[in-house]
């Protein structure tokens, strides 16, 4: 859903990444650097439970990593490497981000909240999974309740009150993203099932030449 603001977020990324341009710094070097600071913040600082600073240092690496994109843009340097590269290492940054609160959850004895964090994980490998998969198939799949960007503003902000002290918050968000991100599974297998059953139809019988079979005058 938050796809539909990638236009205007682009407007307000544009010059921030003509700034960063000229220092020189590539856009795959950016999404690298981001990913790291996102690791290291989701493994540094959730296991030991201090969600409110891991989140805080997660957002300022989640922001810097989305300047890759408008770096790439202002400098001409857009290619499918790079497309590769920023989708692998988001995969990487997930893991990192719900590896760590499932560590941090389980350390201060929620057990079953851990387990739902651990859902959460493998639920939106699925979901990313489901849709590279369809596209390399040749279908499209952009439908979902839950794609990635929902699905970390959730996680971080719940993890940041939670840090904060804020009872429930935290629990209720990764029981929702746990079913957001199955009910986004089954939109993009429906999706995928739809398309494989329509390209799959048998065409009609082929036409049928109907001209005069009357012989030749004599």
């Amino acid at each position: 859903m938050l796809n539909k603001l990638r236009p205007a977020l682009g407007r307000v990324l544009t010059p921030i990444g003509q700034a960063v341009a000229r220092t020189g710094v590539s856009p795959n070097a950016i999404t690298v650097i981001g990913t790291i600071g996102v690791a290291v913040g989701a493994l540094g600082f959730f296991p030991r439970g201090a969600f409110f600073w891991g989140t805080m240092v997660i957002t300022a690496f989640v922001l810097f990593d989305m300047l890759d994109g408008a770096v790439a843009r202002v400098t001409g340097k857009i290619s499918k490497f790079g497309a590769f590269l920023d989708s692998t290492m988001d995969r990487v940054a997930d893991a990192a981000i719900f590896s760590g609160l499932m560590i941090g959850l389980y350390r201060d004895d929620r057990e079953v909240l851990a387990a739902v964090a651990l859902y959460c994980l493998v639920s939106g490998v699925v979901v990313s999974y489901a849709k590279a998969r369809a596209e390399g198939l040749g279908y499209t799949c952009n439908v979902g309740i839950a794609e990635r960007a929902e699905r970390l503003i959730v996680a971080l902000v719940a993890a940041g009150f939670d840090g904060l002290g804020v009872p429930y918050i935290l629990a209720l968000a990764l029981w929702a993203l746990a079913v957001l991100s199955t009910v986004t599974v089954g939109q993009r297998f429906a999706t995928v099932y739809q398309q494989a059953r329509d390209s799959e139809k048998p065409s009609g019988p082929p036409a049928q030449n109907h001209e005069s079979s009357a012989g030749s005058p004599a």
